[in-house]
Formats: structure tokens, sequence, C-alpha cells
């Protein structure tokens, strides 16, 4: 879907070597998208027809002329018109749907669809609960990493950030696999050496469609 079947085996084999290096499991992730986000398409339907409404008003005070009735449906069907054209316009292309995104429920909703894949693949199945979950969801372009309840106290919020620091860049230039691969490398690097065994968690990377209807 989502990774070729380069990217893949690269990623497979960079989960391998993380669990064989800290004794722990690791399960990583790509989504489309992690909300639909009903907002988007009206938030880009307001502005459109509240702009094109602006410069139509501005239009008739620098230029008056006669109101009659065939130039008023012309002013509402090209509010309307453009509004509409916008909105269509976010539900086609992603980069442009992006900026009407609000940050801070994009951060939510990616978390929120990270706990659920937690949860749904039993990632919490560990006999010492010392799974991670690194899941990269592409439209919010928002990385996501899950420890379970065994690891929290190694590796809180201040010691991820750096690597997901590590891992943005890469996956704002499309490298979703390297970024995997970079975000297992930082989380191993503060892990440490471990012995463990395995739990029967999914090895292979999940790729989800999510809430992205073009996928």
């Amino acid at each position: 879907m989502y990774l070729s079947d380069g990217d893949r085996a690269r990623v497979d084999a960079c989960v391998a070597a993380f669990e064989a290096r800290t004794g722990t499991q690791a399960v990583t992730a790509v989504v489309g998208k992690s909300d639909h986000y009903p907002e988007i398409p009206w938030k880009a339907f307001a502005l459109g027809a509240s702009a094109t409404a602006l410069a139509r008003l501005l239009q008739d005070l620098l230029h008056p002329d006669w109101l009659t009735a065939g130039g008023t449906l012309l002013d509402a069907v090209l509010v309307l018109g453009v509004g509409a054209a916008l909105a269509l316009a976010t539900l086609r292309a992603h980069a442009f749907a992006r900026l009407f995104l609000n940050a801070h429920r994009a951060e939510a909703e990616t978390l929120q669809h990270a706990q659920v894949l937690f949860l749904r693949h039993e990632a919490f199945a560990t006999p010492r609960r010392d799974a991670v979950l690194i899941l990269v969801s592409l439209f919010e372009r928002r990385v996501v990493i899950l420890p379970d309840t065994g690891l929290r106290a190694r590796i809180d919020d201040a010691a991820l950030r750096p690597v997901l620091a590590r891992m943005t860049p890469l996956l704002a230039a499309g490298k979703v696999g390297d970024a995997l691969c970079e975000g297992l490398n930082g989380v191993g690097e503060l892990i440490g050496a471990g012995a463990g065994t395995g739990s029967g968690l999914p090895d292979a990377t999940i790729e989800e469609r999510g809430d992205d209807a073009r996928a």
C-alpha cells in the first residue's frame, strides 16, 4: 500500500535487529490518515465563498453598476462555485487539505489511532509489558512512539523528542521506510542491550488506509 517491497524488507530487518539487540518487541505501522477530519472541506468552502463574496463586493464598490436579477444570480453561483471547488480540492489533494488541518487536532488523532492499534494488535501481551509501537501517519505527517508500561520509565516523552526529531525530516521527504528504521535505531539506543523472548507480535509493518478514502 504505502511501502515498496524494498522498504518493507528493510524495515523488517530493522525490526529484527532492534529485537535482537534490546530483547524487546517492536511493532511498526503506517496509516494513510488517522481521522476523516470532516471540518476540513467546510473550512475550505467557507474560505472560498467568503473571499469570493468580498472580491465581488469590492468590485461593486469600485465600479458601481445597476443591480439586476441576472447579476445577483451570477454572484451567488460564483460564490458557491468557488467554495465548492475548494472543498472538493481538499478531498483530492492532501497537500491542499493540510492547509486547513489544526495541528493540535492532528496530534491528538494520530495518538489516538496509535493507541487503538496498540490494543487491536495486543502489543501489551509481552511478558514484561515492554513492547513499543512506532506509527507513521502520512496525511498528518506525524510520528507516534508508544512504549508499553514496562518501558515508560526509561523512554518518556522527553527522551523520545530527539528520536522524533530525527524521524520527521525523513517523513517529510517521503522516506517512510528510512523514518521507521531511524525510529527503531533511536529507541534501541534509549533501551540499550537486553535479552528477551518473542511474544507473537506482528513482525511485518502494519499498513492501513485509516480514514484515507483515496488509498
